[in-house]
């Protein structure tokens, strides 16, 4: 059966089939060159891309490290700092602690000064004065007074110190907290690989963290906390200095004010010392001539009423000198009885009658000496009361002061256990047995008054008769007297004002 023409396949040429086997050929070539090429391209990618990746995170761990490195420095550094900075707040806070004992110290001194000086106005009279003492204690409270203000400042100053401190210190751990964050994290960074678990892609990683700084500012912030950590050490330095020296300047002022006052203090008591063993010399003196007086005072009326007891009292108890002045009358009154021309006024009637008057005189003479004897002993036991009663005052400051010096005891020695209530009772003792002899003094004038009144009440009319005789004379001998008493007050006024060392002459009372 026969095909048709129109449907059967082209035929090709023999020259065109063999090019075709060549064009396949060439075309297969060309291809397996080209992919050849792309292999070669890829695989020299391939090694480029790793070899840079590689490199590129070598880089990035040697970055890390140089920044793990910087953050080690800056740690190291800031701990030094905070280091540095505990020790100087914990050395700070024992200064603080020394000035507020050292404060706290100040009470005893000033509690001691204030009870010496109430304990000395206690004194009395002309003890009572504004001397070197007083002076000194005065000095002293207002130095204690000084030095406990001048350290509250100090811890006033110390206190500001320390927040300064503290704040510094807290701003240094906090940047030294997050630079061990920081370098932890770093540290975790630098531990991954390629290999390494947990990690994966993440979401825009590249973008810029709100709140991020430059490396300089970094290194800016660092560098301040550390230099005003190290500026507040240096300033905290300089106070505790200061601290020390203020210390030890207020120490050695208060004692050498301690020391001053206890200077003044033992001047003084000598010298009350030496003016109460003057007033006891001068009381011995005293009362040796009060009774000197005394009994001259008995022996001056012995004899008044010798010569005037014949005419007053019992005939039987006259004396020789009675007996004279008995005759000499009796001679006149006999004389009287001569007759006409003989009763004449002749040398015996003239010796007679100036043997009367010379008793009549010895009589007013007597009476005129007992009078003055009484007024100075009455001069001598007001003088004597007044000399007991200033021994009085002088016995007390004297123990006063020496219970002040042993208050004092306590700036020395602390546990010192002061006797301050049995000094006190002997102190009123002694008071007391001084004011009983003072009593005793003043009564002795009543005394001799109420017995003088008693065994001369029948014979004082006659001694004032006589008396009226003579009132010039015995106003003479008392002003005489009065003025000589009192220039030899004034004298020793004088002599006991020299002994306590004072320039200025203290009128007495």
């Amino acid at each position: 059966m026969s095909v048709p023409m129109s449907k059967l396949p082209p035929r090709y040429a023999v020259s065109d089939w063999v090019t075709s086997n060549k064009l396949i050929s060439l075309n297969a070539e060309r291809i397996r060159d080209s992919s050849h090429t792309i292999r070669q391209d890829a695989r020299k990618l391939r090694n480029e891309t790793e070899s840079h990746t590689k490199w590129t995170q070598h880089e990035s761990n040697t970055k890390i490290e140089k920044r793990i490195d910087d953050i080690n420095e800056w740690k190291v550094s800031l701990e030094r700092c905070l280091e540095e900075t505990d020790k100087e707040i914990q050395a700070l806070q024992n200064e603080k602690k020394n000035l507020e004992i050292a404060l706290e110290a100040k009470k005893l001194p000033l509690d001691v000064a204030m009870e010496c000086l109430l304990s000395r106005e206690e004194r009395e009279g002309i003890d009572l004065v504004r001397d070197n003492v007083e002076h000194q204690l005065h000095k002293e409270v207002e130095g204690i007074e000084g030095i406990k203000a001048l350290l509250q400042q100090k811890i006033a100053e110390s206190f500001e110190q320390l927040c300064l401190l503290e704040e510094a210190r807290h701003q240094i751990h906090c940047d030294l907290t997050d630079k061990n964050h920081a370098l932890g994290i770093d540290a975790e960074c630098h531990s991954l690989y390629n290999n390494s678990d947990g990690i994966d892609f993440q979401n825009n990683p590249t973008r810029t963290v709100k709140g991020s700084v430059t490396p300089e500012t970094w290194n800016s912030f660092s560098e301040y906390n550390k230099n005003r950590g190290e500026a507040e050490i240096k300033a905290s330095q300089r106070l505790r200095e200061a601290i020390f020296a203020t210390l030890e300047k207020t120490r050695n002022d208060l004692d050498a004010q301690h020391r001053a006052t206890n200077y003044e203090y033992r001047k003084r008591i000598h010298e009350t010392d030496q003016a109460k063993n003057e007033l006891e010399w001068q009381k011995k003196n005293t009362e040796d001539e009060v009774a000197t007086m005394e009994q001259d005072i008995v022996g001056l009326k012995e004899s008044i009423e010798a010569k005037m007891g014949p005419m007053m009292s019992n005939p039987d108890s006259t004396t020789q000198s009675d007996r004279d002045h008995e005759v000499a009358q009796t001679r006149l009154e006999k004389r009287t009885q001569r007759k006409s021309v003989e009763l004449c006024r002749d040398i015996p009637q003239y010796q007679l009658c100036y043997e009367v008057a010379e008793i009549d005189g010895s009589v007013r003479a007597l009476s005129e000496k007992h009078q003055v004897a009484v007024t100075a002993l009455k001069s001598l036991l007001q003088d004597l009361n007044r000399i007991n009663e200033d021994l009085r005052i002088k016995t007390k400051s004297l123990a006063l002061d020496q219970h002040c010096m042993e208050v004092r005891q306590k700036l020395s020695d602390p546990a010192a256990n002061v006797t301050t209530d049995q000094n006190k009772d002997q102190l009123d003792d002694q008071i007391k047995n001084l004011s009983i002899a003072s009593k005793q003094h003043e009564a002795r004038p009543s005394s001799l008054r109420d017995e003088r009144q008693t065994s001369h009440t029948g014979r004082q009319t006659t001694l004032d008769q006589r008396n009226d005789s003579m009132p010039q004379q015995s106003q003479l001998s008392k002003s005489t007297y009065i003025t000589d008493f009192d220039e030899t007050k004034n004298k020793r006024s004088g002599d006991l004002q020299r002994t306590l060392g004072q320039r200025k002459i203290v009128e007495f009372a």
